[in-house]
């Protein structure tokens, strides 16, 4: 039997170190080429680390939230063969496949003979765990389960590692094995458990993101009303009309063309500004982040060349991106390059917020839920769509006064949604 040592990759970009994000794997296991033994995390993206080899794992190189320089020892892996794998140079960078943040782990030698696959775990909503095991699963997902009474001990995970996902919260619920019928009484019983949740991976990236954003720029929020009701309903005309052919579209799309109109009129919103150079960066190209929830935090993918873009092309790209998002497939690409943010909770949306400036841009618009309510209308008492823009600004760079009026630009192009297509 011989050792086979897999270093931590180059990733590019001139990264040195990387997060360990989480383990696939444990002392003992056993693995085959290409399974995912462990996410890393750049300063972008998460990426995979997959085996090279067949074999059983017998030393893991670090502790998830442990920065790890690249060439540093990951894992060791014993395969079948003759004495222990001779060190290898520095890896070389890896380039990354745009569909996917996957690199290819550099080890110390040709992969050995195939050592037996481990046996399939059996299928199926339910599973039994020790009273005292906790499962892997997202904070979004262990509230979601409180929220319908399932304890997730009893939920088997279909994702990597055996993590817990909100699907696997629906199948548990659609075999009728929900448990929120529990005794009254114990909904009232007294709780002294705690629980320590690390900040490791995506969650400290976006912390240390949003402190550094914080702290470095002069954030002030403008908030406006407007008026969706005609919008809507050329959103609904247009979904009848071409939702089979085109796709269907949501109100993102034509923010995005509103936001695109505006800008020509304030490319001052339309920029980065470098705090340390000072120097602010007016950009031609209208690149849009759009920021999305996913099991591993917020990210912002992009939506490139929104001025280029078409109602449907933009719905088609934004509806990609996010579930590349949500799926953990955003490449770094994706995932940077933004130009200005488009932020929106959807129905959670609430009346106000104040969103957080996506460094080093000076602009983002938030997007709160639409509500029906009455209003006055040419002297008459009407029902109307209504939702607010809750946007926020670099003070440093941008003046109250056009932040208004570009919020107030933004606000004549939706309300009269035929000017959004007038040239």
């Amino acid at each position: 039997m011989g050792t086979h040592v897999i270093k931590m990759p180059d990733i590019g970009e001139g990264i040195a170190e990387v997060e360990l994000s989480q383990w696939h794997v444990k002392v003992g296991d056993l693995v085959v080429e290409d399974q995912v033994l462990a996410d890393v995390m750049t300063d972008k993206a998460m990426v995979d680390i997959p085996s090279p080899v067949h074999g059983k794992v017998i030393a893991l190189g670090g502790q998830p939230g442990e920065v790890m320089a690249v060439g540093s020892v990951l894992i060791s892996i014993e395969v079948e063969g003759a004495g222990n794998l001779k060190e290898s140079a520095a890896p070389a960078p890896v380039k990354e496949a745009p569909a996917a943040p996957k690199v290819e782990a550099v080890v110390e030698s040709k992969p050995a003979p195939a050592a037996p696959r481990p046996a399939a775990v059996c299928q199926g909503p339910m599973v039994a765990r020790e009273a005292d095991e906790r499962p892997l699963a997202s904070p979004a997902v262990r509230k979601h389960a409180l929220d319908l009474g399932i304890q997730l001990r009893l939920v088997r995970g279909s994702g990597p590692a055996g993590r817990v996902l909100h699907e696997d919260l629906e199948a548990y619920l659609a075999q009728g094995q929900s448990n929120a019928s529990v005794p009254v009484a114990a909904a009232y019983a007294q709780r002294n458990d705690e629980e320590q949740i690390q900040v490791i991976g995506m969650r400290r990236k976006i912390a240390q993101r949003m402190q550094d954003a914080t702290q470095r720029a002069a954030h002030f929020s403008y908030v406006e009303e407007i008026d969706v009701t005609a919008i809507e309903e050329l959103r609904a005309h247009l979904n009848e009309k071409h939702a089979a052919s085109r796709g269907k579209l949501t109100l993102l799309p034509f923010l995005v063309r509103a936001l695109v109109v505006a800008l020509r009129d304030f490319p001052q919103m339309n920029a980065r500004y470098d705090d340390e150079a000072q120097v602010i960066t007016r950009l031609g190209a209208v690149h849009v982040g759009v920021a999305t929830q996913s099991d591993l935090g917020l990210m912002v993918p992009v939506v490139r060349h929104a001025e280029a873009r078409s109602l449907w092309d933009s719905a088609a790209e934004i509806s990609r991106l996010a579930n590349a998002a949500r799926n953990g497939k955003a490449s770094r690409d994706e995932l940077s390059g933004s130009t200005i943010t488009l932020t929106s909770l959807g129905a959670l949306g609430g009346i106000v917020s104040t969103p957080v400036l996506n460094l080093p841009e000076v602009a983002i618009v938030g997007v709160n839920k639409i509500v029906e309510r009455p209003m006055v209308v040419k002297g008459q008492v009407v029902i109307r769509k209504m939702m607010n823009l809750s946007s926020s600004f670099d003070h440093r760079v941008v003046d109250g006064m056009d932040a208004a009026l570009f919020i107030q630009a933004i606000r004549g192009l939706i309300e009269q949604p035929a000017t959004l297509f007038v040239e």
